[in-house]
């Protein structure tokens, strides 16, 4: 059984990390660190929600791939 406190740390990390999502998609097409700010969000909400930890590795594993591909370019 769940205690008061680790419900009030859901839903503390639930209203932090899904308006920054939404903030991060935002900014994707404007000037800014829109995928910096999502995955950030997905790092928070990875906290508490395993589909938000399952959805982090996977973005985590793209950017390695993108990282290593710019290095071996140069």
């Amino acid at each position: 059984m769940s205690t008061p406190i680790s419900y009030l740390r859901k839903i503390a990390v639930l209203i932090t990390g899904i308006p920054l999502f939404i903030l991060g998609v935002i900014l994707i097409p404007l000037p800014g660190p829109g995928l910096l700010v999502c995955f950030a969000a997905l790092f928070i909400l990875s906290l508490e929600f395993e589909w938000a930890e399952k959805q982090r590795d996977k973005v985590k594993a793209q950017l390695q791939k993108i990282f290593d591909a710019a290095k071996n370019r140069s």
